[in-house]
């Protein structure tokens, strides 16, 4: 048995490692608190999914047990993708939803992402379920929740088809790194006539080809080539639990989601002048005038898919993005981040091309890097993070932002250093005018950064 550990209470999930953080029992300790939660807020059943990880089913079926001793019926999806868990919040007759998932992190994690009573939870309430834990762990149910299980593919899958539409047939290639997108994307874009490649579409929780994860360039070298070599089109990629898409052009440029975002702002202003757009700080400095051009009112907030979505409702912005590939529309969706319906849009939108990887490629850029990644130990990210909050200068700045971390805006670029809330890292992203500029900018924070920990083995 592994014991409670406040460490995989994570700001917008639970996220941990089989067999030293997380287990069968701990995922019965945490179903039961979050069936507590629901019954507090008058929610009578949970939906619950999980992905194609190896640990999925005992810790799902835990799960399930944990919920039904709080009194709540469980509808168990099986094998989904995470925005399928979403969907059943919407469609279904609960509010509230668990996702089993480790998403992108490598294969011995695993974890829960959670909507309780419509709304996704992060940082307090996520910290509450631990309290509760300690507390509340003899409350059972007098009468248990009942499960029973539920096929949602179809009304997901004709809920999409149904409503976005190819301006012309296309063919694309799909990569899904052989985590759980693999099981709906090709139906998914077949459904809507396209002729699919697919790449790693076998489920397979150890991952045998590659990490699926787009946000980083090595995974996305398959399609890269499969797109050089075939007469597809465009390439699609997702990352493990089916919630972020990756995009790659015919000429093997990788859009990433920061421009993606500029031709969903543009679409989606088309029919809601003056809205605001969100988008997350690691973001490119050309999405904030793109969003104005197109007649919408950008707005920077903090990276996390939790924080992203309870910004959304707040605001009533029909559209929202994070650098990492979580796109969230409210307009004609239901405002939760998903990666294959995200592709759908975006296949709507490049089929009125006759070129679409001229489109992307002419959308605004500079030299910049994708994510960099310090890697610390345990808790020591926030630390440092703090350390260079109170301590770092940065010469030549225009501003300094911190919503989310430090973002530095120069006139010719900007860095960016934030503490992850998944892993001990610190996620650091640059972008300049010339290499000159970012030369310069990575400079300076590789300088601030080996003041305060002179043994950083930084990544650039």
């Amino acid at each position: 048995m592994v014991s409670l550990s406040k460490s995989i209470f994570k700001a917008y999930d639970i996220r941990g490692i089989i067999d030293k953080t997380l287990d069968a029992g701990i995922a019965r300790k945490i179903g039961h608190a979050f069936g507590l939660a629901a019954v507090a807020r008058g929610e009578k059943s949970v939906v619950i999914g999980r992905d194609g990880r190896l640990s999925g089913p005992a810790l799902a079926a835990a799960l399930a047990e944990g919920l039904q001793s709080a009194g709540v019926d469980v509808i168990d999806l099986g094998v989904v993708a995470t925005p399928m868990v979403y969907f059943g919040t919407n469609v279904l007759e609960t509010k509230s939803g668990i996702m089993v998932t480790g998403s992108h992190n490598p294969p011995d994690y695993n974890g829960f992402k959670m909507v309780l009573a419509g709304e996704a939870i992060y940082g307090d309430a996520i910290t509450g379920l631990y309290e509760s834990i300690g507390r509340d762990e003899g409350k059972v149910a007098a009468q248990p929740g009942a499960y029973r299980t539920h096929d949602i593919r179809a009304a997901y899958l004709e809920r999409i088809i149904g409503d976005v539409k190819v301006a012309r047939p296309i063919k694309i290639a799909v990569d899904c790194g052989n985590g759980v997108a693999g099981a709906f994307a090709g139906d998914l874009y077949r459904g809507m006539g396209c002729e699919v490649i697919e790449l790693f579409c076998e489920v397979d929780g150890n991952f045998p080809n590659h990490h699926p994860d787009p946000a980083h360039p090595e995974n996305l070298q398959d399609l890269i080539r499969c797109l050089q070599e075939t007469d597809a089109e465009i390439g699609l990629a997702f990352d493990g639990d089916g919630d972020r898409l990756g995009l790659v052009t015919k000429d093997g440029q990788i859009i990433y989601p920061d421009r993606q975002m500029m031709l969903f702002a543009a679409e989606v202003l088309s029919r809601n002048p003056g809205e605001q757009i969100l988008y997350d700080v690691k973001c490119t400095r050309h999405l904030a005038p793109y969003i104005e051009k197109a007649g919408g009112k950008p707005l920077m907030y903090k990276t996390g898919h939790s924080l992203v979505k309870a910004k959304l409702k707040e605001t009533g912005a029909p559209l929202g993005g994070e650098m990492s590939g979580h796109i969230f529309f409210k307009d004609r969706w239901y405002g939760f981040d998903d990666g294959l319906y995200a592709g759908a849009r975006m296949l709507e939108i490049l089929t009125k091309e006759q070129d679409p990887s001229a489109l992307l490629n002419a959308l605004p850029q500079s030299d910049s890097t994708p994510e960099l990644h310090l890697h610390l130990n345990e808790g020591e990210n926030f630390a440092l993070m703090d350390k260079l909050r109170s301590d770092a200068t940065f010469p030549g700045n225009r501003q300094i932002i911190t919503i989310d971390g430090l973002r530095v805006e120069y006139e010719d670029g900007f860095g960016l250093a934030r503490s992850s809330n998944t892993t001990p890292v610190i996620v650091m992203r640059f972008e300049a005018e010339t290499p000159a500029a970012l030369a310069r900018i990575q400079g300076q924070f590789r300088d601030v950064i080996l003041a305060a920990k002179p043994d950083a083995e930084l990544p650039f």
